[in-house]
């Protein structure tokens, strides 16, 4: 006999008289709800289209990431319109979703994932584009879906099209001419911006750096620049079309033109030639060791009336240590240098930088050293950022420093930031400021000043675009707002095209298509811009006699 049947005779000995029934255990929580179970999200069925007539589909863009990511989208989106989509901005609406990623954080690329799976689930066709499946093709998540790498951007027309009919294409090889890998497609495509009074223009693509938590190298790849005739006859054509500032990007502009034989400093130098009164430029990213050999000329390029006084220079750490653990080719000192010399010759200027706040190995000494840089110099622009391990970058093999750390780190660099206000001594000061955007709100038109602070106006008609004279009334940690001083027949048109001549050249306003950046100004598209120079002209020639032969080949084949 078992030592159970010792203890119990019976099954039912293990309930006593004395114990609670299952109506008097429950009795106490009346409040308690059954969970119903979700059910499972159904994929709704995406229709599949035989013909493609231009006119008849719409299509939605969403972009995240930087200004080049930026002008990639506005160049797809560009084609699109040429070819005759309609570009919408409720996706609801739309047929097919053309999704450009950005693979910097794991946040971004999350927010990219889950809007595929979305898009998928409520049956639309996608598209995805940019740096996330440029640098990680394979991933689980983007199988079945068509993808456009990032130098293919010049064939977004076809890709949609096919994507359409319910086929999958994907477009990642390198553009090459005579054995050497381009910068990208031709500057000369039509473009819908997402600000009509701002162009973006790509010098460069890739970098010289093998920076070891970056992701991004693995997408855009080594260096390769534009020749610099290429991009002054894109700003040439971006002022033709009423354009006012010209916005400069790439992964590192200061290494602009070493693969070419030339440099950034002469590639701007020419720019200003071209650049018309009024109108500005702002020079994008660089990092500090490939602007160490260019200050002297730098500090004379961004003094120039039509340049802004402004440079985005990323540090990440003030620790040589972290900084040898990044691979980031430069120490302490370097920057230092960099921002001294540019803070002496160019007064007032403003230096942007990034910190990367709990990179692997850090030590607390290691981060007191980014603090004592950051109160040091108090930048006016501090993009402060958690380390996150990016698959397949050494970083991400790495011995990790506990998250709680990197938090309590990104929180007190954060409060120094917050300690100090830069802009109330600029209150009751006179400045010329360029107006050319929308606040976040709708409130206030956005100018800058010569510096590039940003300075809020009265919303009044025929602003946009003018260059005024302003007195700061009020100021914030981030901005400054102003009254408008000049009567309105003072107001400076700062485009070559005015409004009156923007009505006889055949623009007219476009769909305006979602970004992450908040604002949602209307933009313009150049039907018939005037006096445009032969690239655009020949890109149109191309676009239109492509467009001819496929709808010749479409009605051979039917008719077969």
């Amino acid at each position: 006999m078992s030592v159970c049947s010792e203890i119990i005779d019976d099954i039912e000995d293990l309930i006593s008289s004395q114990d609670i029934t299952p109506k008097e255990r429950y009795a106490n929580k009346k409040d308690v709800t059954v969970r119903v179970k979700k059910a499972e999200k159904v994929t709704k069925e995406k229709p599949i289209f035989q013909s493609i007539v231009p006119g008849t589909q719409h299509i939605y863009v969403k972009t995240w990431g930087c200004a080049h990511n930026n002008s990639d989208s506005e160049y797809m989106a560009g084609q699109l319109s040429a070819f005759g989509y309609n570009l919408v901005d409720d996706k609801e609406s739309a047929d097919l979703w053309l999704l450009n990623s950005c693979t910097v954080k794991n946040p971004s690329e999350d927010t990219f994932r889950n809007e595929i799976e979305a898009g998928v689930t409520k049956g639309k066709h996608v598209v995805v584009a940019g740096c996330v499946p440029q640098g990680a093709p394979k991933s689980e998540y983007l199988k079945g879906l068509s993808v456009i790498g990032v130098q293919q951007i010049d064939r977004v027309v076809e890709v949609v099209e096919e994507t359409l009919k319910g086929h999958s294409v994907r477009l990642l090889q390198p553009k090459k001419v005579s054995g050497r890998r381009m910068a990208g497609p031709k500057l000369a495509l039509p473009k819908v911006r997402k600000n009509p009074l701002i162009e973006i223009i790509p010098i460069n693509s890739g970098c010289l750096n093998q920076c070891t938590y970056c992701k991004t190298k693995h997408a855009r790849g080594d260096l390769a620049s534009y020749d610099p005739e290429e991009i002054v006859e894109r700003a040439k054509q971006a002022f033709r079309e009423g354009v006012c500032e010209l916005w400069l990007t790439s992964e590192d502009t200061g290494t602009y033109g070493r693969d070419i034989g030339t440099s950034l400093p002469e590639l701007l130098w020419r720019l200003v030639e071209v650049i018309p009164e009024g109108c500005m430029m702002r020079v994008g990213m660089t990092n500090p060791p490939y602007i160490l050999e260019h200050l002297e000329e730098m500090a004379k390029i961004l003094a120039h009336p039509r340049v802004y006084a402004f440079l985005h220079v990323p540090v990440q750490s003030g620790s040589d240590t972290i900084l040898a653990a990044m691979k980031r080719e430069y120490c302490r000192e370097d920057f230092e240098q960099v921002v001294d010399f540019l803070r002496e010759r160019v007064p007032g200027i403003t230096v942007a930088t990034d910190i990367i706040c709990g990179f692997p190995g850090e030590t607390e000494e290691d981060f007191a050293e980014t603090l004592d840089l950051c109160a040091k110099y108090k930048f006016p622009s501090l993009f402060i950022n958690q380390f996150f391990p990016r698959p397949g970058t050494p970083a991400a093999r790495m011995p990790r420093i506990p998250a709680n750390l990197v938090k309590t780190r990104t929180k007190r660099l954060t409060e120094l930031f917050s300690s100090y206000e830069l802009y109330h001594e600029q209150v009751g000061k006179i400045q010329r400021v360029l107006v050319t955007e929308i606040s976040h709100d709708k409130r206030f038109y956005v100018a800058h000043n010569k510096f590039y602070e940003q300075v809020l106006v009265p919303m009044r008609d025929n602003l946009l675009g003018k260059s005024v004279t302003v007195r700061i009334t009020s100021a914030t940690k981030f901005s400054m707002q102003a009254e408008i001083l000049d009567t309105e027949d003072t107001w400076k048109e700062c485009s070559i095209v005015s409004e009156e001549n923007k009505l006889q050249n055949g623009y007219i306003n476009c769909p305006d298509f979602e970004d992450t950046s908040g604002q949602e100004p209307p933009r313009d598209i150049a039907l018939n811009p005037p006096n445009q120079s032969p690239l655009f002209i020949y890109g149109i020639i191309a676009l239109l006699l492509a467009i001819v032969y496929r709808f010749a080949w479409k009605v051979l084949t039917e008719a077969q």
